[in-house]
Protein backbone atom coordinates (compact mmCIF):
# COMPACT_ATOMS: atom_id res chain seq x y z
CA UNK A 1 0.00 0.00 0.00
CA UNK A 2 2.89 2.04 1.10
CA UNK A 3 4.40 1.86 -2.59
CA UNK A 4 1.48 3.41 -3.98
CA UNK A 5 2.49 6.97 -2.34
CA UNK A 6 4.75 9.54 -3.61
CA UNK A 7 8.21 8.72 -2.71
CA UNK A 8 8.58 11.37 -0.31
CA UNK A 9 5.40 10.49 1.88
CA UNK A 10 6.30 6.77 1.59
CA UNK A 11 9.74 7.50 3.05
CA UNK A 12 8.58 9.53 5.53
CA UNK A 13 6.04 7.12 6.77
CA UNK A 14 8.33 4.31 6.83
CA UNK A 15 10.96 6.40 8.79
CA UNK A 16 7.88 6.59 11.89
CA UNK A 17 8.54 5.21 15.32
CA UNK A 18 6.06 3.07 16.64
CA UNK A 19 4.29 5.84 18.94
CA UNK A 20 3.78 7.84 15.97
CA UNK A 21 2.10 5.09 13.48
CA UNK A 22 -0.64 5.05 16.03
CA UNK A 23 -1.19 8.36 15.66
CA UNK A 24 -1.56 8.01 11.82
CA UNK A 25 -3.22 4.92 12.46
CA UNK A 26 -5.70 6.14 14.79
CA UNK A 27 -6.11 9.50 12.56
CA UNK A 28 -6.64 7.18 9.04
CA UNK A 29 -9.28 4.87 11.12
CA UNK A 30 -11.25 8.33 12.25
CA UNK A 31 -11.34 9.76 8.80
CA UNK A 32 -12.27 6.58 7.13
CA UNK A 33 -15.35 6.16 9.45
CA UNK A 34 -16.63 9.25 9.69
CA UNK A 35 -19.62 10.50 7.67
CA UNK A 36 -19.18 11.85 4.21
CA UNK A 37 -19.96 15.52 5.41
CA UNK A 38 -17.02 15.33 8.45
CA UNK A 39 -14.19 14.31 6.34
CA UNK A 40 -15.09 17.38 3.93
CA UNK A 41 -15.16 19.58 7.15
CA UNK A 42 -11.70 18.29 8.10
CA UNK A 43 -9.73 17.89 4.97
CA UNK A 44 -11.23 21.55 4.16
CA UNK A 45 -9.59 22.49 7.82
CA UNK A 46 -6.32 20.67 7.40
CA UNK A 47 -5.50 21.58 3.88
CA UNK A 48 -7.23 24.49 2.58
CA UNK A 49 -4.32 27.15 3.67
CA UNK A 50 -1.91 24.98 1.85
CA UNK A 51 -3.77 24.68 -1.23
CA UNK A 52 -4.21 28.58 -1.63
CA UNK A 53 -0.29 28.86 -1.29
CA UNK A 54 0.16 26.40 -3.80
CA UNK A 55 -2.61 28.03 -5.93
CA UNK A 56 -1.00 31.17 -5.83
CA UNK A 57 2.62 30.32 -6.72
CA UNK A 58 1.39 29.40 -9.50
CA UNK A 59 0.49 32.34 -11.40
CA UNK A 60 0.33 31.21 -14.99
CA UNK A 61 -2.42 29.01 -14.47
CA UNK A 62 -3.61 31.62 -12.37
CA UNK A 63 -4.08 33.78 -14.97
CA UNK A 64 -4.68 31.73 -17.65
CA UNK A 65 -7.90 30.61 -15.83
CA UNK A 66 -9.31 34.23 -15.01
CA UNK A 67 -8.90 35.19 -18.60
CA UNK A 68 -11.22 32.30 -19.26
CA UNK A 69 -13.58 33.84 -16.82
CA UNK A 70 -13.61 37.38 -18.36
CA UNK A 71 -13.82 35.81 -22.00
CA UNK A 72 -17.60 34.59 -20.94
CA UNK A 73 -17.95 37.94 -19.03
CA UNK A 74 -17.53 35.94 -15.29
CA UNK A 75 -16.36 38.87 -13.28
CA UNK A 76 -15.27 36.30 -10.78
CA UNK A 77 -11.87 37.00 -9.46
CA UNK A 78 -9.54 34.49 -8.06
CA UNK A 79 -8.64 36.44 -4.72
CA UNK A 80 -7.39 34.13 -1.78
CA UNK A 81 -11.09 34.57 -0.27
CA UNK A 82 -12.76 33.12 -3.13
CA UNK A 83 -10.22 30.33 -3.67
CA UNK A 84 -10.52 29.62 0.20
CA UNK A 85 -14.48 29.24 -0.39
CA UNK A 86 -14.46 26.99 -3.54
CA UNK A 87 -11.67 24.49 -1.63
CA UNK A 88 -14.76 23.89 1.05
CA UNK A 89 -17.13 23.96 -1.53
CA UNK A 90 -15.10 21.36 -3.30
CA UNK A 91 -15.02 19.74 -0.48
CA UNK A 92 -18.86 19.71 0.40
CA UNK A 93 -19.69 18.85 -3.36
CA UNK A 94 -17.36 15.37 -3.20
CA UNK A 95 -19.43 14.54 -0.23
CA UNK A 96 -22.85 15.14 -1.88
CA UNK A 97 -20.88 12.70 -4.75
CA UNK A 98 -19.86 10.60 -2.27
CA UNK A 99 -24.31 9.46 -2.03
CA UNK A 100 -24.17 7.87 -5.30
CA UNK A 101 -20.57 6.28 -4.73
CA UNK A 102 -19.41 6.03 -1.51
CA UNK A 103 -16.07 5.02 -2.28
CA UNK A 104 -15.40 8.06 -4.80
CA UNK A 105 -15.33 10.74 -1.99
CA UNK A 106 -11.68 10.36 -0.11
CA UNK A 107 -10.37 9.42 -3.66
CA UNK A 108 -11.83 12.29 -5.11
CA UNK A 109 -11.00 14.57 -2.21
CA UNK A 110 -7.36 13.81 -1.52
CA UNK A 111 -6.45 14.17 -5.12
CA UNK A 112 -5.91 17.80 -3.98
CA UNK A 113 -3.04 17.51 -1.37
CA UNK A 114 -1.22 13.93 -2.84
CA UNK A 115 0.39 15.27 -5.54
CA UNK A 116 1.15 18.84 -6.20
CA UNK A 117 -0.36 19.33 -9.79
CA UNK A 118 -3.34 18.54 -8.47
CA UNK A 119 -3.16 22.27 -7.20
CA UNK A 120 -4.89 23.00 -11.00
CA UNK A 121 -7.84 20.96 -10.62
CA UNK A 122 -9.19 23.72 -8.33
CA UNK A 123 -8.92 26.10 -10.67
CA UNK A 124 -10.33 23.80 -13.42
CA UNK A 125 -13.59 22.86 -10.96
CA UNK A 126 -13.76 26.74 -10.52
CA UNK A 127 -13.70 27.87 -14.22
CA UNK A 128 -16.00 24.29 -14.30
CA UNK A 129 -18.45 25.74 -12.06
CA UNK A 130 -18.72 29.23 -13.08
CA UNK A 131 -20.03 28.48 -16.68
CA UNK A 132 -22.44 26.00 -15.27
CA UNK A 133 -24.00 28.78 -13.11
CA UNK A 134 -23.94 30.65 -16.16
CA UNK A 135 -25.79 28.43 -18.10
CA UNK A 136 -28.04 27.66 -14.89
CA UNK A 137 -29.09 31.85 -15.08
CA UNK A 138 -29.56 31.56 -19.24
CA UNK A 139 -32.94 31.51 -20.61
CA UNK A 140 -33.72 28.81 -22.49
CA UNK A 141 -33.12 30.37 -25.88
CA UNK A 142 -29.74 31.73 -24.56
CA UNK A 143 -28.91 28.28 -23.72
CA UNK A 144 -29.91 27.10 -27.38
CA UNK A 145 -28.08 29.95 -28.81
CA UNK A 146 -24.62 28.59 -26.92
CA UNK A 147 -25.32 25.41 -27.60
CA UNK A 148 -25.52 25.70 -31.08
CA UNK A 149 -22.32 27.52 -31.28
CA UNK A 150 -20.41 24.49 -29.80
CA UNK A 151 -18.51 21.94 -32.46
CA UNK A 152 -20.57 19.16 -30.79
CA UNK A 153 -23.52 20.14 -30.46
CA UNK A 154 -25.06 17.35 -29.73
CA UNK A 155 -22.51 16.16 -26.83
CA UNK A 156 -22.57 19.64 -25.46
CA UNK A 157 -26.28 19.56 -24.91
CA UNK A 158 -26.99 16.24 -23.58
CA UNK A 159 -23.92 16.67 -21.02
CA UNK A 160 -24.92 20.34 -19.72
CA UNK A 161 -28.09 22.16 -21.84
CA UNK A 162 -30.44 19.32 -20.72
CA UNK A 163 -29.40 18.27 -17.10
CA UNK A 164 -29.96 21.78 -16.17
CA UNK A 165 -33.11 21.93 -17.90
CA UNK A 166 -34.48 18.86 -16.14
CA UNK A 167 -33.53 21.06 -13.02
CA UNK A 168 -35.07 24.07 -14.07
CA UNK A 169 -38.47 22.03 -14.75
CA UNK A 170 -37.97 19.70 -11.18
CA UNK A 171 -37.79 22.69 -9.34
CA UNK A 172 -40.46 24.67 -11.02
CA UNK A 173 -37.96 27.44 -12.15
CA UNK A 174 -39.14 27.42 -15.19
CA UNK A 175 -42.46 25.91 -16.20
CA UNK A 176 -43.41 24.85 -20.32
CA UNK A 177 -47.13 24.97 -20.06
CA UNK A 178 -47.63 26.23 -23.78
CA UNK A 179 -44.45 24.45 -24.91
CA UNK A 180 -46.83 22.32 -27.61
CA UNK A 181 -48.40 25.40 -29.09
CA UNK A 182 -46.78 26.58 -31.86
CA UNK A 183 -47.96 30.30 -31.92
CA UNK A 184 -47.63 30.45 -28.71
CA UNK A 185 -45.99 33.85 -27.05
CA UNK A 186 -43.42 31.22 -25.18
CA UNK A 187 -42.92 33.31 -22.31
CA UNK A 188 -41.21 30.45 -20.62
CA UNK A 189 -38.33 30.32 -23.66
CA UNK A 190 -37.21 33.63 -23.26
CA UNK A 191 -37.36 34.20 -19.55
CA UNK A 192 -34.17 34.36 -17.69
CA UNK A 193 -34.71 32.41 -14.85
CA UNK A 194 -34.21 34.29 -11.03
CA UNK A 195 -32.12 31.94 -8.73
CA UNK A 196 -31.46 33.35 -5.38
CA UNK A 197 -27.36 32.53 -4.71
CA UNK A 198 -27.72 29.91 -2.72
CA UNK A 199 -30.63 27.49 -4.58
CA UNK A 200 -27.95 28.45 -7.65
CA UNK A 201 -25.00 26.71 -5.66
CA UNK A 202 -26.91 23.75 -4.41
CA UNK A 203 -28.99 22.70 -7.56
CA UNK A 204 -25.25 23.12 -9.69
CA UNK A 205 -23.94 20.88 -7.14
CA UNK A 206 -27.01 18.52 -7.11
CA UNK A 207 -27.14 18.27 -10.56
CA UNK A 208 -23.61 17.56 -11.89
CA UNK A 209 -20.54 15.50 -9.84
CA UNK A 210 -17.10 17.21 -9.27
CA UNK A 211 -15.40 15.08 -11.78
CA UNK A 212 -18.21 16.68 -14.58
CA UNK A 213 -17.49 20.17 -13.45
CA UNK A 214 -13.49 20.41 -13.30
CA UNK A 215 -13.33 18.27 -16.46
CA UNK A 216 -15.08 20.71 -18.07
CA UNK A 217 -12.85 23.49 -16.60
CA UNK A 218 -10.20 21.14 -17.74
CA UNK A 219 -11.13 21.05 -21.53
CA UNK A 220 -11.08 24.46 -21.27
CA UNK A 221 -7.95 25.01 -20.12
CA UNK A 222 -6.08 22.95 -22.32
CA UNK A 223 -7.84 23.93 -25.33
CA UNK A 224 -9.01 19.74 -25.65
CA UNK A 225 -12.57 21.52 -25.98
CA UNK A 226 -12.72 25.05 -26.82
CA UNK A 227 -16.47 26.21 -25.87
CA UNK A 228 -16.96 29.32 -27.93
CA UNK A 229 -18.83 32.00 -26.57
CA UNK A 230 -20.25 35.13 -28.19
CA UNK A 231 -21.78 37.43 -25.39
CA UNK A 232 -23.56 39.33 -27.81
CA UNK A 233 -25.40 36.83 -29.95
CA UNK A 234 -26.17 34.70 -26.91
CA UNK A 235 -27.73 37.52 -25.04
CA UNK A 236 -29.36 39.91 -27.39
CA UNK A 237 -32.94 40.48 -26.87
CA UNK A 238 -35.71 38.55 -29.11
CA UNK A 239 -36.75 39.37 -32.57
CA UNK A 240 -39.84 40.87 -32.55
CA UNK A 241 -42.71 38.12 -33.87
CA UNK A 242 -44.48 38.47 -37.48
CA UNK A 243 -47.36 36.71 -35.99
CA UNK A 244 -49.49 37.72 -33.34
Amino acid sequence: MLDRLPTEAKLWAEKLHWKERRYLLSLCHLLCAAPPEDQAHFLDQYTADGLIAKIIQDYETQEKVQKHLHSFHITTELKSVTLRRYIRQFYIHSAQDARREPDKFLESALRLVISPEEKNYVLNYILGFELIKMIFQMSWLQQERFYLMQHNQEDFYLTYIKPIQHAHRLNGIINPKDSTLFFAQRNYFVKEPNIPDRKLLELAMVTFTTDVVSSLGFAIVRNIRPVPFDYEFIYRPEEEKIFT
